[in-house]
């Protein structure tokens, strides 16, 4: 496939900041969601329950994903929001569209989910690894952007998150897995594997994020070379979304207030 730019060479993966930025932004960020996460689910206002949010994850191995998850949902109640987290489709997956696994993790109204890894796979691991035909993740863009529609339309907030780092940043990870015994356990033969087909996987990013990039499910592609700066870029990316989200529905975000995060920062 061609594209008209790509995506993945804008992104400016110079950006950093201090530890000492990254543990306020993110003090502030995360009231700010809990805030936000409480009004959608009823506990305060009027008692009127938020859109659901879907909050999707994809991106490079070792560019931080993890990371990202455990600050977004550290604020949070375990009741008021679900992980979920998906790898290749099992025996009982194979016997059904490929989209049909992932139903029972999406959230309801009032509900937040967060998907480590998703439908996404068809168009990016399931491609380049040939494990679907042609034709089928060809056919998958649009059953992909259809989905999502549907689910946009019935009030669902999607954020999709790509986590973008260099080749030579992820190969700077591996090594340092390698060297952890208690993280050793986060790198496979797969792992290395998929590295060595950076420029195929690449290409597939870059059409995934230019044929389903839509009006109710736009990408958001993350510079996570640092991993400091990626952490905060993804919680203020989901309270954008999920403001956004509540107005569409007719909920007024409160103001944040000096404690909260403030987009003018």
């Amino acid at each position: 496939m061609t594209h008209r730019r790509s995506r993945l060479s804008e992104v400016d993966l110079t950006l950093r900041i201090s530890a000492e930025e990254e543990a306020q932004q993110l003090a502030a960020a995360q009231r700010r969601l809990l805030h936000l996460r409480l009004i959608n689910g009823g506990q305060l206002g009027d008692g009127r329950l938020g859109p659901p949010v879907c909050v999707v994850f994809e991106g490079w191995d070792a560019s931080g994903k993890g990371g990202a998850i455990k600050r977004l949902v550290a604020p949070l109640d375990p009741r008021h929001v679900r992980v979920a987290q998906f790898g290749a489709p099992d025996s009982d997956g194979l016997r059904h569209h490929f989209l049909w696994r992932f139903y029972p993790s999406l959230p309801g109204w009032g509900g937040m989910a967060i998907l480590d890894r998703s439908w996404y796979g068809r168009v990016l691991v399931e491609r380049v690894e040939a494990l679907a035909t042609e034709e089928q993740w060809r056919r998958a863009y649009e059953e992909i952007r259809q989905f999502e529609w549907s689910l946009a339309e019935e009030g669902m907030v999607l954020i999709k998150i790509w986590t973008h780092i260099s080749p030579e940043e992820q190969l700077k990870r591996f090594e340092a897995r390698q060297a952890d015994p208690l993280k050793r356990w986060k790198l496979t033969d797969e792992d290395w594997r998929n590295r060595d087909k950076w420029a195929a996987y690449e290409e597939a990013v870059e059409d995934m994020l230019e044929l389903t990039d839509h009006r109710n499910a736009r990408w958001h592609v993350i510079p996570s070379e640092q991993k400091r700066y990626g952490r905060v870029a993804v919680i203020r990316t989901v309270i954008a979304g999920i403001e956004e989200g509540m107005r569409r529905w007719g909920i007024e975000p409160p103001p944040s207030t000096g404690a909260d995060y403030d987009e003018s920062e």
